[in-house]
């Protein structure tokens, strides 16, 4: 995980063995029935489709040509699934806080900032008020010079700029917190957009434009289409500076720290003594980690050549969009259009009140959190989830010491970084304050500033001071989960302890295919291609062999090969290399959920549970957690930008490297899952 400053204002926009319908291996009738239920979802099996050939399609077939994505949603699967659930929860919450306020600050806040974003009338008469004083700043802009100050601005409030900032520990001195500065400052996802001959992203950048010249001719400006092509062709020339995302994922190649003074000389007479005092960090620090310099030292031409005009046209525009979500209806349609419609392919906006959760979960996501894991999350659950890592936990430790690719000297590496892993599930242990923050019913955009001040401030203030072992970097309330490598952390907030991920009525087969092989996932990125080069204490530091580093890199380069192979789209192919660590992961979490799972059998037989033995649970618990559709538009984004690979792909493409699944549904040559031994990829 990167962790960056973050932006609340971008937070509103988340078989069959023969034909006939068996299902794989049927046990014999005679069986006895068992008690705890699968946890498998077999109401959308294809029997058409054999497991050994298509394992997804088999139990997802009909799901698969049934289902209708929702208007207002650009992918549906297992996480929306949940998040779904947790989104009604959040708003029974939403909807009682006025009987907590009188009681609770961090309530009555959530409550005004709540009414403030749902009061469209006060929006509808505001316009473009609450936008003046940051127009008023970007209109004083008179030379390059003061570029430094506006760039200090967006990063503070939240509107794009071409570079951001973030906080966290040093990667090669995690006692400390250091500052870091990374390209930024596109209006469309990736470089690709600009730069791409492709024809169906040349299109997307053709309405980009449309879409900037409109938005800027709806504020008011005479001359918005030179303008937008003014920006279109800045942004394109930021663009061709940018390092690609396969690049950034390389830890030692984006770490460069530099002195103030050579921050000086990358960027030659750029302010960032003026920057870096309106940010409130000099005097904090004395050095910068620069992630790419080739593109600060190609941003320094760029000031220089481009007229101060453009740059005032830049920044107009990127703080237009980014207040767009709680302006006026017709802003809020307009950029919807091109961010939801053009880009993603989603026909409606997600209603009123989703859009109002998502703002609390950015700007307060703590305070919701507490309020949300005190009504809705099961203590026992918390206690049931720590044993299955402790299971996981101690599967890894004992593969470590079988690798047959990992030597004497790299194995104590591994261990020691498995033994300091810190591991937090559910929620945090002391909660965020928001005392600092104000917030008031009748002015949406200043509380969205606010709060992003409010962040950006809370951020810097680490500066100097020991590092916190305690901070989440999600709310309780997300559904997902994360690795750190800095701090050697995983992390599982409450919301994802929900089936499919994790059934408490279910046999524990389904649940270690689900939330065991998530757990797996984790834990491997801290030896994946990118996390294995921190040492446990959270340092960028070498602790493998040469020897082991070749042996790695074999396996990683075969499963390189094998996601490139994988199309999301007709013409884009999944980057095995952008989205390698997460491959990783899906791999290893599976190969490990599976281990551990039969360690916690503890060598008694697993009982059949509506015809599935327990391995076939096992894999079918994964595959289901990975049901899912994509609308195209959105399916092209993340190929270019997702580190994940596609649903259809994660829960494909690891069972075949698995020989549990090839004898759990007797895959053999001939049928489509099956990969010779040879060309099977086994890293854990």
């Amino acid at each position: 995980m990167r962790m960056i400053l973050r932006r609340v204002v971008a937070v509103v926009v988340a078989g069959c063995v023969m034909a006939g319908g068996a299902h794989p291996g049927r046990a014999d009738a005679a069986q006895p029935a068992a008690a705890a239920a699968s946890g498998v979802d077999l109401q959308y099996v294809d029997p058409a489709v054999r497991a050994q050939d298509d394992t997804y399609r088999y139990l997802n077939g009909k799901w698969l040509d049934s289902f209708e994505i929702p208007a207002d949603k650009g992918a549906y699967g297992a996480f929306t699934v949940v998040d779904d659930a947790t989104q009604a929860q959040l708003k029974h919450i939403v909807d009682g806080l006025g009987e907590r306020a009188q009681s609770d600050v961090d309530a009555r806040k959530l409550a005004d900032l709540y009414a403030s974003f749902m009061d469209e009338p006060r929006l509808e008469r505001a316009g473009l008020a609450p936008l003046a004083p940051t127009f008023a700043a970007i209109a004083a802009l008179k030379d390059a010079r003061g570029i430094a100050a506006l760039v200090a601005r967006a990063n503070r409030s939240g509107f794009g700029a071409p570079y951001d900032i973030g906080i966290r520990p040093d990667p090669k001195d995690s006692t400390r917190y250091a500052v870091s500065v990374q390209q930024s400052g596109l209006g469309m996802p990736d470089r690709d957009y600009y730069l791409s001959d492709d024809a169906k992203l040349a299109a997307v950048r053709a309405k980009y434009r449309q879409h900037v010249e409109k938005m800027l001719s709806m504020a008011g400006d005479r001359d918005a289409k030179r303008e937008a092509e003014d920006i279109l062709a800045l942004e394109t020339a930021l663009a061709r500076l940018q390092w690609t995302r396969v690049e950034n994922r390389d830890p030692i190649k984006t770490y460069n720290k530099k002195s103030l003074a050579e921050l000086g000389t990358l960027v030659p007479g750029y302010d960032w003594r003026r920057y870096l005092a309106d940010e409130g960090i000099a005097g904090k620090v004395d050095y910068l980690i620069v992630r790419q310099p080739s593109y600060l030292e190609g941003l320094a031409g760029l000031i220089g050549k481009t007229p101060v005009a453009v740059w005032r046209e830049y920044f107009r525009w990127h703080a237009l969009s980014s207040a767009a979500p709680y302006l006026a209806k017709r802003f809020v349609d307009e950029r919807f259009a091109f961010t939801g419609t053009t880009l993603r392919g989603i026909p409606e906006n997600l209603p009123r009140w989703k859009r109002g959760l998502a703002l609390l979960n950015g700007a307060m996501g703590e305070a919701l959190g507490r309020l949300y894991v005190a009504e809705y999350f099961p203590p026992e659950h918390k206690r049931r989830m720590q044993a299955l890592v402790a299971n996981l936990i101690a599967t890894y430790r004992e593969d470590i010491d079988h690798l047959d690719w990992m030597g004497p000297q790299t194995r104590v590496g591994a261990q020691a970084k498995l033994a300091k892993l810190a591991i937090k599930i559910a929620y945090p242990d002391t909660w965020r304050d928001y005392g600092a923050l104000r917030i008031t019913r009748d002015d949406l955009w200043g509380n969205v500033q606010r709060a992003n001040e409010f962040e950006f401030r809370r951020q810097t203030a680490k500066l100097g001071k020991p590092i916190d072992r305690g901070e989440w970097f999600m709310s309780p309330q997300t559904v997902d989960a994360y690795y750190n490598p800095v701090m050697n952390e995983i992390v599982f907030p409450a919301a994802i302890l929900q089936p499919p991920f994790f059934d408490a009525n279910a046999d524990d087969a389904v649940n270690y295919g689900g939330i065991g092989a998530v757990i797996g996932h984790e834990i491997s990125h801290g030896f994946d291609d990118s996390g294995s080069q921190y040492d446990a204490d959270g340092n960028l530091h070498d602790w493998f062999t040469a020897e082991d580093h070749a042996r790695f890199k074999a396996r990683t380069e075969a499963l390189v090969a094998q996601y490139d192979a994988y199309e999301s789209v007709p013409g884009f192919h999944v980057n095995g290399r952008l989205t390698l660590g997460e491959n990783i992961g899906d791999n290893s979490g599976l190969a490990v959920a599976y281990a551990a799972y039969h360690r916690s059998l503890a060598g008694q037989a697993a009982p059949v549970i509506d015809g599935l033995t327990g391995d076939q649970r096992f894999y079918l618990g994964w595959v289901q957690v990975w049901r899912g559709k994509v609308r195209e538009a959105l399916a092209i984004e993340l190929v270019k930008t997702d580190p994940h690979s596609p649903p259809l792909v994660r829960g494909t493409a690891p069972l075949k490297n698995q020989p549990g699944f090839y004898s759990a549904f007797g895959v053999n040559s001939g049928d489509h899952m099956y990969l010779p031994p040879e060309q099977r990829v086994s890293i854990w």
